[in-house]
């Protein structure tokens, strides 16, 4: 099924419009202001488990701020950030996996950090563990405090059933309780990916005119599992 969803279901650009808030609804509702300068926070940091969302919400916020006019960053991985001579910082900066800083990458962000303050920019950051538990340097550690700190909690399995049959309701589809219940079981358990998934399972529903049921699904499957094996001989 991870196959299927990456294969055929290519997700949509993380957007704050294709997030879907849950428990998250204050966090969202800061994002837009602080990514278009609003307010005196220089930074916010987002915490939570893998597959939250935090990555989403890191290229929502530069895709805000680019379309504000504000120049921005995204970094996959602090240690990927690079501050030559001719660096200059642009107005916002994402890092990803903020807690995986080795000690020179730290040093970096220390020294974008109070660049950033001193120019009015800012900087958004995620991590697996809540700021006191970050494994960096208690300096930089001490300025991620200085902002917002959310906490991004994941979608609970009802949370998602629900978010899936209001999806598919707006698109003028309806989708079964088991047929939500064998992709929350059989696929890519965030959400960017079910969404996708539930893209491509209608169109597949409107070019075979076939309902989207379990059964249904699982032929699909077994044809891409033949084409596979037939494009590998």
């Amino acid at each position: 099924m991870e196959q299927l969803v990456f294969e055929l279901a290519a997700p949509e650009p993380p957007r704050l419009a294709n997030f879907l808030a849950g428990r998250n609804a204050e966090l969202l509702a800061a994002i837009p202001g602080f990514a278009t300068g609003e307010g005196a926070e220089t930074g916010v940091l987002l915490w939570g488990p893998p597959a939250s969302g935090k990555t989403h919400l890191l290229i929502a916020t530069t895709a805000l701020a680019e379309g504000a006019g504000r120049s921005s960053l995204y970094v996959a991985h602090p240690n990927e950030l690079q501050m030559d001579a001719a660096f200059t910082p642009p107005v916002l900066v994402a890092i990803d996996r903020i807690d995986d800083a080795g000690d020179d990458a730290a040093g970096r962000i220390f020294t974008l950090f109070n660049a950033l303050k001193t120019s009015g920019g800012r900087m958004i950051a995620a991590a697996r563990v809540p700021l006191a538990a970050l494994p960096l340097r208690e300096d930089v550690r001490s300025r991620l405090g200085w902002g917002l700190v959310y906490e991004v909690l994941s979608l609970t399995d009802e949370e998602k059933s629900a978010a899936l049959a209001a999806y598919a309701s707006e698109r003028g589809f309806s989708l079964q309780a088991d047929v939500v219940d064998y992709l929350l079981r059989h696929g890519r358990r965030d959400m960017r990916s079910l969404l996708a998934t539930l893209d491509a399972l209608d169109r597949r529903s409107l070019a075979t005119k076939r309902p989207i049921t379990v059964p249904m699904i699982k032929d699909w499957m077994q044809q891409e599992i033949e084409w596979d094996r037939r494009r590998g001989d």
